[in-house]
Parts: C-alpha cells; structure tokens; sequence
C-alpha cells in the first residue's frame, strides 16, 4: 500500500516553482495568490534563501508547492491508502485527502504562519537537531539544561529535534554531547516552534480552526500529535489546535502507517527530507 507525505517547513528552496511554470498544476499558484492576497508565483520562482525562510513565506509556499506536486501525480492516476504530514504539512494532507478546500487550506496556513512568526518576535527561541542518540537520552539532556527547552520533533532514529530559549537549547546540546549525541546542529528558524513557546499562537489559530469547515477525509491521514490515523473532520480542529505546542511525532507516525500495511511512501513537495527519515525509521 501506498502512503502520501508532505513535507514542513524548511524543505523550501529558491526558485522551487521553476519547473512547474508551463504545468496546469499552475493555475494552484495563481488561486493561492488571489486568496492570499499575495504574490505567490513570485516567491516561488525569485525569492532568495533568507526571504523564504521567514516562516510567512515558508509555510505558504510549500504548501502550495505540495499540492501543486499532488496535482500532477493524480493527473496520472495514482492514489494512495493513507496520508500524513511533517507538522506544517499537516495542512497539506487534510488538503489532499478533501477535508481541507485548497482555499481555506491557504488562508488557514497564512494564519498559521503569521501566528508562528508573531509568536517567536513576541518570545525569541531556536531549534536544534541532536544526531545519533537515542529518544530518551535527548529528553534527559533537556531536563539537566533546567531550562526552557524540549523535544520538539521525533523524526526518526537517532535524528530528533529540540527546541526553546537560545540558551535552554545550547545547554541542553552540551549535555546531549556529554551523553554520546554525534553532532547537535542548530537550525536556522525564527522560533520554538511545537513547544510551549508557541502557546500564543496556538491559542490565536484555536479561532481560525473553528471557523473552519473541516470535513471527513476521504482516506485517513495520521496525526503528529497521537500518531493515530483519523478521518472524522470534527477531530482535527483539536488537533491542529494542538500541534502548534506538541512534538511532532514523526517516526511514531510512520512506524503506525508501516503497522497499518503501507510498503511505499512517496513524499509530495520540495526536498526529500521525508524519503530519509521514512528509510531509517521503518
């Protein structure tokens, strides 16, 4: 069985949208643009590596990057039996399996992007990935820094994410080190996304989610939060209400798509980030 992903944040790159330009896939861009009142095609196609990376302009734009990709594989016939998506890519997933429309999809992830990035003005923070140790010593690390930092991502064996104050992150490396990590590589974002950090924003697109039509998916998509599949749309307001200040669980998510008898991922979106982690995780 086959299972879509989509990729978050930080799989962006410039000029991205430069092979999709002559595709129907297109017309996805120029509706984006519209609903967003912004001028999408061009930050896909002209936009340099520092201005992407603001969390405004990185959210919008893989999303629509992703579907754009979706787009093309189902002019093709391709389906898949299950769906799941690296926190931003959530969005993506819900938009792919029809409980999302692609423009509400759009004016929920600006939202969602404007909260983050309101967010880590209002309470500056970093991330960090920790390389080569296992779950629970990265947590140990966290609590013996005693300060605000935590696991944000679980992203696969050896591979997991933290995340808090510039200082609580670099405390929590040393220690991480100290345990028998390989490296600690701090990562270039404007917060400390999916910790209590982003509690403000949660709380902001808490209003946005409920106003939402969220519909029952077509096929299931699996959750960052539980690591479950779900497909009723009433859960996922919660859901992604949630998110925005809970770990990603990525590897467990994967590992519940492989119990579920899914044998290929393909990994819809720029980069190929996803592909990697699925090769070490399942």
């Amino acid at each position: 069985m086959l299972a879509f992903t989509f990729p978050g944040q930080g799989s962006q790159r410039p000029g991205m949208g430069r092979p999709w330009v002559d595709h129907e896939s297109w017309e996805l861009v120029d509706e984006a643009s519209e609903v967003a009142g912004r001028d999408v095609g061009a930050l896909l196609l002209d936009a340099d590596a520092d201005e992407l990376r603001d969390t405004r302009n990185a959210q919008l734009t893989t999303f629509v990057s992703s579907l754009m990709v979706l787009d093309a594989v189902e002019r093709l016939g391709i389906d898949a039996g299950f769906c799941a998506g690296h926190s931003l890519g959530e969005y993506t997933a819900l938009a792919a399996t029809g409980a999302l429309g692609f423009q509400e999809g759009v004016v929920l992830v600006s939202e969602r992007a404007a909260a983050m990035h309101d967010a880590g003005n209002a309470r500056p923070g970093t991330m960090a990935a920790v390389l080569g140790l296992d779950d629970d010593q990265v947590e140990v690390a966290c609590n013996l820094a005693d300060a605000d930092v935590w696991v944000a991502n679980f992203n696969a064996p050896g591979q997991v994410v933290i995340a808090g104050s510039p200082e609580g992150v670099e405390a929590a490396g040393k220690h991480a080190k100290d345990l028998g990590a390989k490296r600690v590589m701090p990562l270039q974002v404007s917060g400390a996304f999916h910790t209590a950090f982003m509690t403000p924003a949660r709380d902001r697109l808490r209003d946005a989610l409920a106003a939402a039509d969220i519909r029952d998916a077509e096929i299931p998509v699996v959750s960052n939060v539980d690591a479950k599949p779900h497909d009723r749309g009433a859960e996922w307001a919660s859901l992604l209400s949630a998110q925005l200040a809970s770990p990603v669980r990525w590897k467990h998510s994967l590992q519940t798509l492989a119990g579920l008898g899914v044998t290929d991922f393909a990994e819809l979106g720029p980069g190929g980030v996803l592909t990697g982690m699925a090769k070490r995780s399942v």
